[in-house]
């Protein structure tokens, strides 16, 4: 479950963050701060693994707060200024989303924070606790479409689209083949062909020039055997 705050000093956009936040399966809302010190204060008292920071706020500004912050959790921007995103990467924001901001790239951003990569929590939290499915969404028309990471099996080039194979379906979604590996992780995926990438831990076996996953065979184009050969070492 990602623990989450919302610091920022209009109430309306509490109000479109949360809603959005509250059509999502692992976020748990934690609190709403309206201005930095009142942040500073709840964080000094409690821990979260995401905050969604606006910048230009009363008393100290965004990025003020964040640099008085020893060990941050993970930052995802919401402003209406374009002109600070160079130094929001410098501080290693997760994204920068500029208001008004869509569900859909409200989704981008949030698909970069996963249990997997929070903040740290304390020893004895981590020992307490379940380990979380990681999971995705992912836009198939006009319907965004919840995978487990666990679940993907292959990608395929599809023209202007990528199809991502599950144990369960098909999904075919409008990005480069890429794009898709990075989305969906890319130490956990190579690339094989030019046109498929495949889940490293669901290969059953490799025989010749061909890779067998479940019941899909994919081929293995002569430019990536090098990507295969790595997995011997």
């Amino acid at each position: 479950m990602i623990r989450y705050l919302i610091v920022d000093d209009e109430h309306i956009a509490h109000d479109i963050i949360k809603g959005y936040c509250d059509m999502l399966p692992n976020l748990e809302f934690k609190a709403n701060c309206y201005d930095a010190i009142e942040a500073i204060d709840y964080l000094s008292k409690h821990e979260v693994d995401l905050i969604f920071l606006d910048l230009n706020m009363p008393k100290l500004k965004g990025f003020e707060f964040l640099k008085t912050l020893s060990s941050p959790p993970k930052v995802i921007v919401t402003t209406a200024y374009r002109e600070y995103a160079i130094e929001s990467y410098e501080l290693n924001v997760v994204d920068y989303l500029l208001k008004p901001f869509s569900f859909e790239r409200f989704l981008s951003a949030l698909n970069k924070v996963t249990p997997s990569n929070t903040s740290p929590t304390k020893k004895e939290s981590i020992e307490s606790s379940r380990p979380e499915e990681k999971y995705i969404f992912l836009k198939q028309n006009n319907s965004h479409i919840q995978v487990d990471l666990d679940s993907i099996l292959l990608i395929e080039a599809s023209g202007n689209y990528t199809k991502v194979f599950t144990t369960k379906d098909i999904i075919t979604i409008r990005e480069k083949l890429s794009d898709t590996i990075q989305l969906i992780s890319q130490n956990d995926f190579i690339q094989v062909h030019k046109s498929f990438a495949v889940a490293k831990k669901q290969i059953s076996r490799i025989e010749g020039n061909r890779i067998h996953i479940s019941d899909h065979i994919v081929p293995i184009g002569k430019l990536y055997k090098a990507n295969i050969n790595q997995l011997f070492k």
